[in-house]
């Protein structure tokens, strides 16, 4: 017990320093304030954002501002890059969450976007010059700072938008003269150039008819050179940074490129080269955070099961004899293949099946709950065929030596959810005094709305019908034995159940990514954006099947476990998902 004591404090000490980290940089050292705000926007709605506020600011020392908005089914911290090193050059940041996404009200795609109503409040701050705003957006983002443009011509100075475009789903369409002053960056391998641009490879924009009446020429637009003229608000320059779409966010390349711009077109008070950056320190801030939180849920949960509340969920494995090689392989592939195999179409199916409503208003957690369903009824279906029926699956399901299945079920539940609240309360106390989450990357894990915690309500059901037969099949099919002094039975079944979950995805994406860094399409170029979604699918599954491991080994059923990660996903899906209907 006392080494699991000194774990749980070890992963308490490194979640509250990789906090501090990420605080620091994001403050450059306490020199810019972070604000959480909310404010409300011209249709009654709510918008919510953090404000970057530089040292310096004041109504009598007013300085340059920009709004910066993140892509489809982000968040405000996403643009935290951006946000961190314009504010370092001394511009207030407006960094937004869209309409119906993080903690702004729902539906998504709503006034503008939210870019409107972000431009407008930026520009009702005293402390900043409004003769020198910025408008940034990533993606979906860049649409919401066109549309804040169209909506307030005059408002702004200059604009980057990073893997976005003009004219896609209705934002304005781009000409020579709108929008002002364009800093165009499209990464060398964005997976979205056809639709964004209309051309096969992102490379190839610089030839669509498309990009060049956007940049006044009749010729194929030249990567690096300045179109137009920066007083006469027709400036224009196309960066191309050798990333993909999401990879804008980790780039040090495409940062220093909006970076770039705003110094020709806005002015920066500051000597600070582009390339001068410290935004990655957050990042690996909130990564420590992230991963230390993961780990801590393996000494918590066995110091929680040694207690007197939940001690009799302590249960022996059941006992029988491990499938034949042949058979293990086989289940192997299936359980890592069907879920690869099932993946867009069954999202597909999902969102065709149920769009948002009020019960299940977010398309795509619907998509991905679909997905779980269908891949359980799979599931169920190829175990009743290998074990001709379910009697020999009982074992796993019942309540073994502490009497009452029922009552098992239910103490397994509430240990789930007792972890999960623990680590919730870690998140929140983050947020309140370092004003961070924990993320890295695409991967994110957030607070919930009030809007969102009824959403959770909702999936949660699914989603744990989805993990309670995956954990049956899991442990009930792949039985591995210590064959290595190094690693422990128990630590061996974590990695190779892990690795069998996310390889699938794993392969996705390399079948995926390949031939788009080769300098062709993605092997299935009309998916770019569950691909992108794939990604977390890896890190996702693989701790879902390394906790369910380790829980069945410490309860020896599946309830437990699967409990646990039925509520962490739910969690972790909903609170970074964009909401398509309004209650």
């Amino acid at each position: 017990m006392m080494r699991t004591k000194i774990a749980i404090t070890a992963c308490l000490a490194a979640i509250l320093i990789g906090c501090g980290i990420a605080s620091f940089t994001q403050t450059n050292g306490g020199r810019v304030t972070i604000h959480d705000l909310r404010f409300a926007g011209s249709s009654g709605n709510v918008i919510s954002a953090l404000l970057y506020l530089p040292e310096g600011a004041t109504k009598d020392n007013p300085v340059p501002g920009v709004v910066a908005i993140h892509g489809y089914i982000n968040s405000r911290e996403t643009q935290s890059g951006f946000a961190i090193e314009f504010a370092r050059r001394g511009h207030v940041v407006l960094a937004v969450d869209q309409t119906g996404h993080g903690y702004s009200s729902p539906p998504a795609f709503a006034a503008g976007f939210g870019g409107p109503d972000a431009l407008n409040y930026l520009r009702s701050l005293p402390f900043v010059d409004q003769r020198r705003i910025g408008l940034e957006g990533h993606s979906m983002g860049g649409w919401a700072a066109l549309m804040a443009a169209a909506a307030y011509p005059d408002a702004y100075q200059a604009m980057v938008l990073e893997g976005s475009s003009t004219g896609t789903l209705g934002a304005p369409p781009g000409t020579s003269e709108f929008p002002r002053n364009l800093g165009l960056v499209f990464s060398r391998y964005d997976e979205f150039s056809a639709f964004m641009w209309g051309s096969a490879t992102a490379p190839q924009i610089t030839a669509t008819k498309k990009l060049q009446a956007l940049f006044g020429t009749d010729q194929p637009v030249s990567v690096g050179r300045v179109y137009g003229d920066i007083e006469n608000g027709t400036a224009r320059k196309l960066y191309m940074p050798g990333v993909t779409h999401p990879g804008d966010h980790l780039s040090t390349e495409a940062i220093g490129n909006a970076i770039d711009w705003f110094q020709q077109t806005l002015g920066y008070d500051t000597d600070l080269v582009p390339d001068d950056q410290i935004w990655f320190y957050k990042e690996f801030g909130t990564l420590i955070s992230l991963l230390f939180l993961a780990m801590l849920v393996f000494p918590l949960s066995r110091y929680l099961l040694g207690t007197p509340w939940f001690n009799d969920l302590q249960q022996p494995p059941p006992k029988w004899s491990p499938d034949t090689p042949l058979q293990n392989r086989l289940s192997m592939v299936l359980l890592a293949g069907i879920p690869v195999v099932t993946f867009f179409k069954f999202q597909a199916w999902g969102n065709l099946l149920l769009p948002a409503n009020s019960i299940w208003p977010q398309n795509i957690t619907t998509g991905i709950m679909i997905w779980a369903l269908g891949n359980g009824l799979i599931t169920l279906v190829l175990l009743a065929i290998k074990y001709r029926g379910y009697a020999s699956l009982r074992p796993l399901l019942s309540g073994g030596e502490s009497g009452s299945t029922l009552g098992y079920v239910a103490k397994s539940a509430a240990l789930a959810l007792l972890i999960n609240l623990l680590l919730y309360a870690l998140l929140v106390l983050a947020g309140w005094l370092f004003t961070v989450d924990f993320r890295f990357w695409v991967v994110a894990l957030k607070v919930l709305s009030v809007d969102q915690a009824i959403s959770f309500l909702a999936y949660l059901p699914a989603f744990t019908l989805f993990f309670v037969i995956l954990s049956t099949a899991l442990h009930r099919q792949l039985i591995w034995s210590n064959r290595s002094g190094n690693l422990t039975t128990l630590q061996r079944s974590m990695i190779y159940n892990a690795g069998v979950l996310s390889v699938g995805f794993l392969l996705l994406l390399g079948v995926q990514y390949v031939p788009l860094f080769m300098g062709t399409t993605m092997l299935l170029p009309e998916q770019p954006l569950l691909t992108i979604v794939a990604i977390q699918f890896v890190p996702l599954l693989g701790f879902a099947a390394a906790v369910s491991t380790w829980l069945y080994a410490l309860t020896g059923r599946v309830y437990a476990g699967a409990f646990f990660n039925a509520i962490f996903v739910t969690w972790y899906i909903v609170a970074g998902q964009a909401t398509h209907f309004a209650r």
